[in-house]
């Protein structure tokens, strides 16, 4: 897939950049090269590999969910700046209109 001076032009207007001409040629040779590797990937016979396919073993490490003792309403809010009956308080960021 070739990528055009145009379509460099276009992406560095997107993305807040000054490019000289000499760059813009630079940087459409390079995506251009790019694409074509990843396009190259199309090619490939991937109907026997599974989704997600890790060349080792992956397995969760996460400890299980367990519900536990809750933590004392006081402890919860005691390094709270501000708190109002048993909530925290904090400022107004919308007017709900």
């Amino acid at each position: 897939m070739s990528v055009t001076r145009e379509e460099v032009k276009h992406i560095a207007l997107l993305s807040r950049l000054e490019l000289t001409e000499e760059e813009m040629d630079r940087y459409a040779e390079q995506l251009s090269a790019i694409l074509d590797y990843a396009a190259k990937l199309n090619e490939l016979d991937t109907a026997g590999v599974e989704p997600l396919f890790h060349a080792v073993p992956v397995e969760n490490v996460f400890r299980p969910d367990v519900p536990g003792k809750p933590i004392p309403l006081e402890s919860a809010l005691q390094n709270s700046a501000r708190t109002k009956d048993a909530f925290f308080e904090v400022p107004k960021v919308a007017d709900g209109s």
